[in-house]
């Protein structure tokens, strides 16, 4: 039997969220080494395993991984969550780069000063209803399936279930314009697998608090006040 993937991270979302979620609709059992200080973080990249000095790593099928998209095109690819060809793959991965941007942004807004909190939930949920929700609203309705991309599940779909909740934590019901949306949502959060990761005690993390923001400042030593219109600007990988 194979080992099971191994996830190197801290104890919260950050990027590695994505693979959680990834792993968990292609039905892969994971393991996790949860990082707790900035020595064992150093040791990991004394080791040379850390090819950019950087996590999320991911230890899977002998390779030592690192960068996020390439991780998550390597288990989409595995486990038959990247489309039937170059074409779909291409769509997919136009829909998730864009999904991505919205992304780094939700990521990054715990970073910010808390006198902001509101202003940055607020420039977040304008983002997704004006410019990121309508894209996939449209594409669902144009194409007539269930699913973004041909007609099975795909890691599109994976990563538009992440984002959507993620933005209801800011606005709860930022899919008030969107039927096509609503009815995705409530699709694919019933699929066995995914609705299985929604449940209590799954490997899912809840949005980071001062809590967990604290044992993540402690292993990647980085401080708060980081400003939403500098989030494209990468202060620290984590």
């Amino acid at each position: 039997m194979a080992a099971k993937p191994k996830l190197y991270y801290f104890n919260g979302r950050g990027r590695m969220e994505s693979v959680r979620w990834l792993l968990a609709a292609a039905g892969v059992e994971f393991e996790e080494v949860l990082l707790e200080t900035a020595e064992e973080l150093q040791n990991l990249i004394k080791g040379g395993k850390l090819m950019y000095e950087q996590l999320p790593m991911v230890e899977i099928d002998g390779m030592m991984m690192v960068q996020t998209r390439a991780i998550l095109r390597y288990i989409a690819g595995k486990y038959n969550l990247y489309g039937k060809d170059l074409k779909e793959q291409v769509l997919i991965d136009m829909y998730v780069e864009g999904m991505r941007d919205l992304y780094d942004i939700i990521m990054l807004s715990p970073l910010s000063l808390p006198e902001d909190k509101e202003k940055n939930f607020s420039f977040i949920s304008e983002k997704a209803t004006q410019r990121f929700f309508p894209v996939y609203e449209k594409a669902l309705k144009d194409h007539g399936k269930n699913y973004l991309v041909g007609n099975q599940l795909s890691w599109a779909d994976i990563h538009l279930l992440e984002l959507i909740l993620m933005v209801e934590e800011c606005k709860s019901d930022a899919l008030s314009a969107f039927p096509k949306l609503q009815e995705f949502k409530a699709r694919v959060s019933k699929l066995p697998r995914i609705q299985k990761f929604l449940q209590p005690g799954s490997p899912r993390r809840p949005p980071m608090d001062e809590a967990s923001l604290e044992a993540a400042k402690k292993i990647f030593k980085f401080e708060k006040g980081l400003l939403l219109k500098y989030s494209s600007t990468i202060l620290a990988e984590f």
